[in-house]
């Protein structure tokens, strides 16, 4: 942890906005999230400013989503925070920090999307949108979207630690997910753009559907059966075929078997995220619990 929760107050947003960005200075400004890297605060009606505040490569990410967000913005079907504005490393803020638009709706893992269709529908849409052939110096994903055999050891240990808490029921099923999808022919296309972080609280809900998809910072060029995860990850019951049905091109089935084992990751690493916060732990946060054991049924479910 680089800062704690108190060293960023409203006074000082107004006052980096007052030295590098005076025309936003006097918008309404109120503490909006405290997410894993940065701290956000909406500023008016239509923008955000985002400030690393929890780990120290936070600042990288937030310079690769205000390089190269903008570019992927305008083919995107739902909204995403559009970095406007770059705030530069002061005597009074030691960090980069951006200003971005605001995306209005409530985080799924809050407000889960409901509407099967509605909502397999729009994110088969986003992705397809997105998953399209990234440049040459497009970003590397941190640990994500290699060969997923070598998460083995990481995974080995998050599955043990879950088993051991008493967070999964069954880990021999949730192996045996996992297994098959590391036995899986890995990717053979061109690098792709992925999102790389697609939780429930990195996607927000309207009427039971999702209208936005918010912090890019692990935004690569990729397998996109990261991102394919979230099916199982962020949709209801029943939704992840309608989902695999509308989204371009159809996936084969090695990158769906891929996905499924990025899922089962990804749930795990939620499950712990929620016990810390139901103990009171730094960076816990219970909300993630509920959408991350049902992620985890889901895929036992379908395997067996």
């Amino acid at each position: 942890m680089t800062a704690t929760r108190t060293d960023i107050t409203e006074d000082l947003v107004r006052e980096l906005l007052r030295d590098q960005h005076p025309d936003l200075a006097d918008r309404p400004l109120v503490l909006g999230a405290l997410g894993w890297d940065n701290q956000v605060w909406r500023l008016g009606d239509d923008l955000a400013v985002r400030l690393p505040w929890a780990t120290q490569s936070a600042d990288e990410l937030l310079r690769k989503e205000h390089t190269w967000v903008p570019r992927l913005a305008p083919h995107l079907p739902l909204a995403v925070p559009v970095p406007q504005r770059l705030g530069e490393p002061s005597g009074r803020f030691p960090r980069p920090w951006v200003v971005t638009t605001w995306v209005p709706g409530e985080p799924a893992d809050r407000a889960p999307a409901t509407r099967a269709g509605e909502a397999a529908e729009a994110l088969a849409g986003f992705l397809t949108a997105l998953h399209r052939p990234a440049p040459g110096d497009a970003p590397a994903g941190r640990g994500r979207g290699g060969p997923l055999a070598d998460t083995a050891e990481d995974f080995g240990r998050g599955l043990a630690s879950a088993a051991e808490l008493g967070l999964v029921g069954d880990p021999d099923a949730v192996r045996a997910v996992w297994e098959d999808a590391a036995a899986a022919p890995e990717w053979d296309g061109p690098p792709l753009w992925v999102h790389g972080d697609l939780h429930p609280a990195n996607v927000v809900t309207a009427d039971g559907s999702f209208c936005g998809v918010i912090d890019f910072g692990d935004l690569f060029a990729g397998d996109p059966a990261v991102d394919l995860a979230a099916a199982w990850i962020l949709l209801p019951d029943g939704a992840a075929d309608l989902f695999h049905r509308a989204y371009r091109p159809a996936p084969d089935p090695a990158t769906l078997r891929r996905a499924r084992g990025w899922a089962v990751g990804r749930a795990l690493a939620c499950l712990h995220i929620a016990d810390a916060g139901r103990h009171g732990r730094p960076g816990g946060k219970p909300s993630w619990g509920p959408p991350a054991g049902a992620s985890l049924r889901r895929l036992t479910d379908q395997h067996t």
